[in-house]
């Protein structure tokens, strides 16, 4: 049941793209994460989904995606190239950390990563029962969730913010 009505809440608004707005170093100016999870913010913008939240989306379920997201990572049988964390008072904002020395250490290789994330989604349940999974990106599927805020980082010394809306 949930899932067919996710899909149908794709599916009817699948016919708008979603847009980016680019924001050099728009950091929240109270970000707590900064220097805990990831060094200072290089480099932010701003995604516009043409999807809304799901009525559904909650703290519990954004906390869940995650741990599952995590879960098959670590069934590959090899480390985990990142690691996924929900934060935030309404776990909100989604934090994806590099752990690996070099892999994502370019602003490029961190878009690599969210283009590699979307491949992935687009295999899901949830992608494949729309009608046009191929329009759809893994800051679409975010939105969906409630997420407001994607930060990678290679935890070292790049830090890019993407701000969904």
């Amino acid at each position: 049941m949930k899932h067919a009505m996710i899909a149908l809440a794709l599916t009817a608004i699948l016919a708008i793209s979603g847009t980016f707005s680019n924001v050099r170093a728009q950091e929240a100016p109270n970000d707590s994460h900064v220097g805990y999870y990831y060094p200072e913010i290089q480099s932010s913008e701003t995604y516009i989904s043409p999807l809304s939240k799901l009525p559904d989306a909650s703290k519990r379920s954004r906390v869940g995606f995650i741990v599952g997201l995590n879960a098959r990572q670590l069934k590959r049988g090899y480390a985990p190239g990142y690691h996924m964390f929900a934060k935030g008072a309404e776990a909100q904002k989604l934090i994806i950390i590099a752990t690996e020395e070099y892999r994502y250490n370019t602003l490029y290789r961190l878009r690599a990563l969210m283009a590699a994330l979307t491949a992935t989604a687009r295999k899901s349940p949830l992608f494949s029962e729309s009608s046009a999974p191929e329009e759809l990106n893994f800051l679409d599927l975010m939105k969906l969730a409630g997420f407001t805020q994607v930060t990678i980082s290679n935890g070292k010394d790049v830090t890019h913010q993407i701000y969904v809306v």
